[in-house]
Protein backbone atom coordinates (compact mmCIF):
# COMPACT_ATOMS: atom_id res chain seq x y z
CA UNK A 1 0.00 0.00 0.00
CA UNK A 2 1.00 3.42 -1.44
CA UNK A 3 1.46 5.92 1.48
CA UNK A 4 1.02 9.43 -0.31
CA UNK A 5 3.24 12.52 0.85
CA UNK A 6 5.60 10.55 3.07
CA UNK A 7 8.38 12.14 0.42
CA UNK A 8 7.15 15.91 -0.04
CA UNK A 9 8.36 18.51 1.55
CA UNK A 10 6.51 20.53 4.14
CA UNK A 11 4.81 23.69 2.54
CA UNK A 12 4.24 26.77 4.05
CA UNK A 13 0.52 25.59 4.69
CA UNK A 14 1.82 22.84 6.91
CA UNK A 15 4.11 24.88 8.48
CA UNK A 16 1.51 27.53 9.84
CA UNK A 17 -1.09 25.07 11.19
CA UNK A 18 1.75 22.97 13.34
CA UNK A 19 4.91 23.21 15.24
CA UNK A 20 7.05 26.01 16.79
CA UNK A 21 6.06 28.65 14.06
CA UNK A 22 2.43 27.74 14.73
CA UNK A 23 2.90 29.27 18.09
CA UNK A 24 5.06 32.16 17.55
CA UNK A 25 2.27 33.00 14.73
CA UNK A 26 -0.59 32.48 17.05
CA UNK A 27 0.86 34.07 20.32
CA UNK A 28 -0.31 38.01 20.56
CA UNK A 29 2.57 38.28 23.49
CA UNK A 30 5.39 38.29 20.40
CA UNK A 31 6.64 41.52 19.07
CA UNK A 32 9.68 42.35 17.13
CA UNK A 33 12.28 43.40 19.00
CA UNK A 34 12.99 46.91 18.74
CA UNK A 35 16.75 48.76 19.57
CA UNK A 36 16.52 50.76 22.77
CA UNK A 37 19.19 53.58 22.48
CA UNK A 38 21.54 53.16 24.62
CA UNK A 39 24.34 55.61 23.38
CA UNK A 40 24.79 58.68 25.10
CA UNK A 41 24.03 57.93 28.38
CA UNK A 42 26.31 55.54 29.57
CA UNK A 43 29.09 55.54 31.75
CA UNK A 44 31.63 53.84 29.41
CA UNK A 45 32.59 56.01 26.62
CA UNK A 46 34.22 54.25 23.83
CA UNK A 47 37.17 56.19 22.41
CA UNK A 48 39.58 55.11 20.09
CA UNK A 49 43.63 56.01 19.78
CA UNK A 50 45.26 58.89 17.60
CA UNK A 51 48.12 60.45 16.44
CA UNK A 52 48.33 63.90 15.07
CA UNK A 53 47.57 63.71 11.15
CA UNK A 54 45.54 60.65 11.72
CA UNK A 55 42.62 62.24 9.19
CA UNK A 56 41.43 58.90 7.82
CA UNK A 57 41.69 57.20 11.03
CA UNK A 58 39.38 59.93 12.64
CA UNK A 59 36.66 59.63 9.80
CA UNK A 60 36.64 56.16 9.73
CA UNK A 61 36.14 56.17 13.38
CA UNK A 62 33.70 58.98 13.55
CA UNK A 63 31.49 56.29 10.99
CA UNK A 64 31.66 53.44 12.97
CA UNK A 65 30.07 55.49 16.00
CA UNK A 66 33.10 56.89 18.31
CA UNK A 67 32.84 59.72 19.86
CA UNK A 68 35.67 60.46 22.29
CA UNK A 69 39.24 60.87 21.19
CA UNK A 70 42.37 59.80 23.17
CA UNK A 71 45.15 61.69 21.92
CA UNK A 72 49.38 61.76 21.95
CA UNK A 73 50.44 64.86 21.98
CA UNK A 74 54.28 64.17 22.03
CA UNK A 75 55.16 65.09 18.66
CA UNK A 76 53.36 68.47 18.97
CA UNK A 77 55.26 69.35 22.29
CA UNK A 78 58.43 68.47 21.26
CA UNK A 79 58.78 71.09 18.99
CA UNK A 80 56.98 74.15 21.23
CA UNK A 81 58.20 75.89 24.24
CA UNK A 82 55.44 75.51 26.72
CA UNK A 83 54.47 78.74 26.71
CA UNK A 84 52.68 77.45 22.93
CA UNK A 85 51.52 74.39 24.39
CA UNK A 86 48.04 76.22 25.14
CA UNK A 87 47.33 77.55 21.56
CA UNK A 88 48.27 74.35 20.09
CA UNK A 89 46.26 71.86 22.40
CA UNK A 90 43.46 74.14 22.11
CA UNK A 91 43.62 73.95 17.88
CA UNK A 92 43.75 69.64 18.65
CA UNK A 93 40.51 70.10 20.77
CA UNK A 94 38.74 72.35 17.95
CA UNK A 95 39.89 69.83 15.19
CA UNK A 96 38.45 66.71 16.79
CA UNK A 97 35.25 69.18 17.80
CA UNK A 98 34.89 69.49 14.04
CA UNK A 99 34.96 65.96 13.25
CA UNK A 100 31.87 65.37 16.13
CA UNK A 101 34.55 64.18 18.81
CA UNK A 102 35.29 65.03 22.18
CA UNK A 103 39.24 65.12 23.65
CA UNK A 104 38.63 62.38 26.24
CA UNK A 105 42.53 62.49 27.55
CA UNK A 106 46.15 62.36 26.55
CA UNK A 107 48.32 58.78 25.59
CA UNK A 108 51.73 57.85 26.37
CA UNK A 109 53.05 61.50 27.91
CA UNK A 110 51.29 64.51 26.86
CA UNK A 111 55.32 65.81 26.76
CA UNK A 112 58.43 64.15 26.16
CA UNK A 113 59.56 62.56 29.20
CA UNK A 114 62.56 60.27 28.89
CA UNK A 115 64.31 62.16 30.32
CA UNK A 116 62.31 61.75 33.51
CA UNK A 117 61.71 58.23 33.24
CA UNK A 118 65.94 57.69 33.54
CA UNK A 119 67.11 60.40 35.91
CA UNK A 120 69.17 61.81 33.27
CA UNK A 121 70.10 65.66 33.05
CA UNK A 122 67.38 67.90 31.89
CA UNK A 123 64.37 65.51 34.15
CA UNK A 124 63.68 68.91 35.94
CA UNK A 125 63.48 71.05 32.36
CA UNK A 126 60.73 68.16 31.23
CA UNK A 127 58.93 68.14 34.95
CA UNK A 128 57.98 72.01 34.10
CA UNK A 129 56.74 70.79 30.80
CA UNK A 130 54.54 68.31 31.88
CA UNK A 131 53.38 70.42 34.42
CA UNK A 132 53.05 72.71 32.15
CA UNK A 133 50.93 70.47 29.85
CA UNK A 134 48.41 68.96 33.02
CA UNK A 135 47.29 72.74 33.45
CA UNK A 136 46.38 73.43 29.65
CA UNK A 137 44.56 70.14 28.88
CA UNK A 138 42.81 70.75 32.28
CA UNK A 139 41.90 74.32 31.07
CA UNK A 140 40.57 72.92 28.14
CA UNK A 141 38.50 70.16 30.12
CA UNK A 142 40.55 67.31 29.28
CA UNK A 143 40.71 65.04 32.36
CA UNK A 144 42.68 62.47 31.90
CA UNK A 145 46.52 61.68 31.20
CA UNK A 146 47.40 57.92 30.62
CA UNK A 147 51.13 57.51 31.08
CA UNK A 148 53.81 55.09 31.37
CA UNK A 149 56.82 54.04 32.97
CA UNK A 150 58.70 52.28 30.36
CA UNK A 151 61.93 53.73 30.28
CA UNK A 152 64.04 54.24 27.18
CA UNK A 153 62.13 51.09 24.96
CA UNK A 154 58.46 51.86 25.84
CA UNK A 155 56.10 48.73 24.53
CA UNK A 156 58.12 46.65 22.87
CA UNK A 157 57.95 43.42 20.88
CA UNK A 158 60.60 41.81 18.73
CA UNK A 159 58.46 41.01 15.80
CA UNK A 160 55.72 42.83 13.92
CA UNK A 161 54.26 40.86 11.50
CA UNK A 162 53.48 37.27 12.59
CA UNK A 163 50.76 36.00 10.11
CA UNK A 164 47.58 34.95 12.30
CA UNK A 165 44.09 34.02 10.97
CA UNK A 166 43.63 34.84 6.95
CA UNK A 167 47.11 36.13 7.00
CA UNK A 168 46.01 38.78 9.57
CA UNK A 169 49.74 40.82 11.02
CA UNK A 170 50.31 40.65 14.73
CA UNK A 171 53.39 41.32 16.99
CA UNK A 172 55.02 38.98 18.79
CA UNK A 173 57.58 39.32 21.81
CA UNK A 174 60.17 36.01 22.51
CA UNK A 175 62.45 37.08 25.43
CA UNK A 176 65.04 35.32 23.60
CA UNK A 177 65.14 37.07 20.83
CA UNK A 178 65.36 40.69 22.80
CA UNK A 179 68.33 38.85 24.84
CA UNK A 180 70.13 38.84 21.41
CA UNK A 181 69.41 42.59 20.72
CA UNK A 182 71.82 43.26 23.90
CA UNK A 183 71.95 46.31 25.58
CA UNK A 184 70.43 49.79 24.82
CA UNK A 185 72.42 52.75 24.47
CA UNK A 186 71.69 53.45 28.58
CA UNK A 187 73.53 50.14 29.70
CA UNK A 188 72.16 49.05 32.57
CA UNK A 189 69.53 50.83 34.78
CA UNK A 190 68.31 49.12 37.76
CA UNK A 191 65.15 48.70 39.36
CA UNK A 192 65.88 50.61 42.07
CA UNK A 193 66.69 53.64 39.75
CA UNK A 194 63.59 53.69 38.36
CA UNK A 195 61.64 53.47 41.04
CA UNK A 196 63.48 56.51 42.70
CA UNK A 197 62.48 58.46 39.08
CA UNK A 198 59.14 57.16 39.49
CA UNK A 199 58.54 58.28 42.91
CA UNK A 200 60.44 61.56 42.04
CA UNK A 201 57.70 62.38 39.15
CA UNK A 202 55.07 61.48 41.42
CA UNK A 203 56.01 64.13 44.35
CA UNK A 204 56.78 66.81 41.34
CA UNK A 205 53.45 66.21 39.56
CA UNK A 206 50.53 65.10 41.51
CA UNK A 207 50.12 68.39 43.66
CA UNK A 208 49.36 70.13 40.17
CA UNK A 209 47.31 67.57 39.33
CA UNK A 210 45.21 67.86 42.27
CA UNK A 211 45.18 71.16 41.65
CA UNK A 212 43.43 71.14 38.29
CA UNK A 213 41.78 67.84 38.75
CA UNK A 214 43.85 65.95 36.40
CA UNK A 215 43.55 62.13 36.49
CA UNK A 216 46.41 60.55 36.20
CA UNK A 217 46.76 56.82 34.98
CA UNK A 218 49.44 55.02 34.67
CA UNK A 219 50.13 52.13 32.17
CA UNK A 220 51.34 48.86 33.02
CA UNK A 221 54.69 47.56 31.47
CA UNK A 222 54.41 45.79 28.23
CA UNK A 223 55.84 43.21 28.65
CA UNK A 224 56.16 43.31 32.53
CA UNK A 225 58.97 41.57 32.56
CA UNK A 226 62.47 42.77 34.01
CA UNK A 227 64.78 43.62 32.88
CA UNK A 228 64.43 44.21 29.32
CA UNK A 229 67.69 44.53 27.67
CA UNK A 230 69.25 46.27 30.79
CA UNK A 231 66.59 48.03 31.50
CA UNK A 232 64.70 47.69 34.77
CA UNK A 233 61.15 47.38 34.15
CA UNK A 234 58.76 47.94 37.61
CA UNK A 235 55.05 48.04 36.81
CA UNK A 236 55.34 44.05 36.29
CA UNK A 237 52.63 43.02 39.46
CA UNK A 238 49.48 44.01 41.25
CA UNK A 239 51.84 44.51 44.00
CA UNK A 240 53.57 46.88 42.24
CA UNK A 241 50.57 48.98 41.05
CA UNK A 242 49.72 48.84 44.78
CA UNK A 243 52.70 50.32 45.47
CA UNK A 244 52.55 53.51 43.54
CA UNK A 245 49.13 53.97 44.81
CA UNK A 246 50.78 54.43 48.15
CA UNK A 247 53.72 56.39 47.03
CA UNK A 248 51.46 59.38 46.64
CA UNK A 249 47.69 58.75 47.84
CA UNK A 250 45.40 60.39 46.04
CA UNK A 251 41.92 59.81 44.13
CA UNK A 252 43.65 61.17 41.11
CA UNK A 253 46.55 58.93 41.39
CA UNK A 254 45.22 55.78 39.24
CA UNK A 255 45.51 53.02 36.76
CA UNK A 256 45.09 52.06 32.73
CA UNK A 257 44.18 48.74 33.00
CA UNK A 258 45.35 47.15 30.22
CA UNK A 259 43.95 43.98 31.13
CA UNK A 260 46.08 41.60 28.53
CA UNK A 261 49.61 42.77 30.62
CA UNK A 262 47.63 42.17 33.73
CA UNK A 263 47.34 39.13 33.05
CA UNK A 264 50.57 38.38 31.22
CA UNK A 265 51.48 39.23 35.17
CA UNK A 266 49.66 36.32 36.07
CA UNK A 267 47.20 38.08 37.63
CA UNK A 268 43.20 37.08 38.31
CA UNK A 269 42.00 39.96 36.14
CA UNK A 270 38.76 39.49 37.17
CA UNK A 271 39.70 40.01 40.60
CA UNK A 272 42.01 42.50 40.60
CA UNK A 273 39.36 44.88 38.48
CA UNK A 274 36.38 44.20 40.61
CA UNK A 275 39.48 45.42 43.48
CA UNK A 276 40.53 48.43 41.29
CA UNK A 277 36.99 49.78 40.39
CA UNK A 278 35.45 49.47 44.43
CA UNK A 279 38.44 52.01 45.01
CA UNK A 280 37.92 53.67 42.17
CA UNK A 281 41.33 53.32 40.80
CA UNK A 282 40.53 52.64 37.48
CA UNK A 283 40.38 55.35 34.99
CA UNK A 284 41.10 53.67 32.03
CA UNK A 285 40.51 50.61 30.34
CA UNK A 286 42.54 49.36 27.52
CA UNK A 287 40.92 45.42 25.83
CA UNK A 288 42.69 43.21 24.31
CA UNK A 289 44.46 40.07 24.89
CA UNK A 290 47.19 37.37 24.07
CA UNK A 291 48.11 33.98 23.36
CA UNK A 292 51.40 32.52 25.26
CA UNK A 293 53.53 33.89 28.43
CA UNK A 294 55.10 36.90 29.28
CA UNK A 295 58.34 35.23 27.58
CA UNK A 296 56.73 34.42 24.41
CA UNK A 297 53.53 35.61 23.79
CA UNK A 298 51.54 36.82 19.85
CA UNK A 299 48.52 39.59 20.22
CA UNK A 300 44.90 38.05 19.22
CA UNK A 301 41.83 38.92 17.82
CA UNK A 302 38.91 39.85 20.02
CA UNK A 303 37.14 36.91 19.27
CA UNK A 304 39.61 34.60 19.41
CA UNK A 305 41.48 35.39 23.07
CA UNK A 306 41.60 32.94 25.54
CA UNK A 307 39.70 35.54 28.21
CA UNK A 308 36.27 36.17 27.46
CA UNK A 309 36.27 39.96 26.66
CA UNK A 310 32.50 40.35 26.73
CA UNK A 311 31.96 39.06 30.20
CA UNK A 312 34.75 41.32 31.60
CA UNK A 313 33.10 44.42 30.00
CA UNK A 314 30.06 42.95 31.96
CA UNK A 315 32.36 43.10 35.47
CA UNK A 316 33.66 46.64 34.69
CA UNK A 317 29.80 47.39 34.44
CA UNK A 318 28.56 45.61 37.27
CA UNK A 319 31.67 47.12 39.25
CA UNK A 320 30.97 50.75 38.64
CA UNK A 321 33.92 51.47 36.15
CA UNK A 322 33.42 54.69 34.66
CA UNK A 323 35.30 56.26 32.26
CA UNK A 324 36.97 55.43 28.44
CA UNK A 325 37.58 52.62 26.84
CA UNK A 326 39.22 51.10 24.13
CA UNK A 327 40.72 48.47 21.78
CA UNK A 328 43.99 48.37 22.26
CA UNK A 329 46.23 46.39 19.56
CA UNK A 330 44.39 45.31 16.89
CA UNK A 331 45.73 42.85 13.50
CA UNK A 332 46.50 44.74 10.61
CA UNK A 333 44.24 42.99 8.18
CA UNK A 334 44.79 42.47 4.38
CA UNK A 335 45.46 46.10 2.21
CA UNK A 336 46.43 48.20 5.09
CA UNK A 337 49.78 49.28 6.12
CA UNK A 338 51.81 47.78 8.98
CA UNK A 339 54.00 50.41 9.45
CA UNK A 340 52.22 50.98 13.21
CA UNK A 341 51.88 47.75 14.39
CA UNK A 342 48.64 47.20 16.27
CA UNK A 343 46.94 50.73 15.23
CA UNK A 344 45.88 50.08 11.62
CA UNK A 345 42.48 51.00 11.31
CA UNK A 346 40.88 47.68 9.69
CA UNK A 347 41.63 45.51 13.08
CA UNK A 348 40.15 48.37 14.91
CA UNK A 349 37.02 48.74 13.33
CA UNK A 350 36.39 45.21 13.75
CA UNK A 351 37.21 45.24 17.73
CA UNK A 352 34.85 48.07 18.07
CA UNK A 353 32.37 46.24 16.79
CA UNK A 354 32.55 43.17 18.77
CA UNK A 355 32.89 45.59 21.90
CA UNK A 356 29.49 47.50 20.66
CA UNK A 357 28.07 43.75 20.41
CA UNK A 358 29.07 42.94 23.72
CA UNK A 359 27.60 46.07 25.34
CA UNK A 360 24.01 45.92 23.99
CA UNK A 361 24.13 42.25 24.57
CA UNK A 362 24.37 43.12 28.02
CA UNK A 363 22.11 45.91 28.42
CA UNK A 364 25.58 48.06 28.68
CA UNK A 365 24.74 51.50 28.51
CA UNK A 366 27.87 53.81 26.50
CA UNK A 367 28.77 56.81 24.78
Amino acid sequence: MRITGMNRSPSDADLSHSGPIAALQQSSSIATPLRTPRQGNGSFQLAELFYIGDELKVRLARQIGIRHAIVSLSAISASLPRSEYGRAFARVKEDFADAGMVLAGAESHPVPAERIKLGLPGRDEEIENYLEAIRVLAQLGVPLICYNWMAGLGWFRTKSNVPIRGGALVSEFDVRDAGQLGLTEWGIVSEETIWRNLEYFLNAVMPVAEEVGMKMALHPDDPPLSPLRGIGRILTSADAFRRVLSLYPSPLNGITFCQANFRLMGENIAALAAEWCAQKKIFFVHLRDIEGTKEHFCETFHDTCPVDLASMLSLYHECGFEGPIRPDHAPTLDGESNERPGYAMGGKIFAIGYIKGALDAFSIPYS
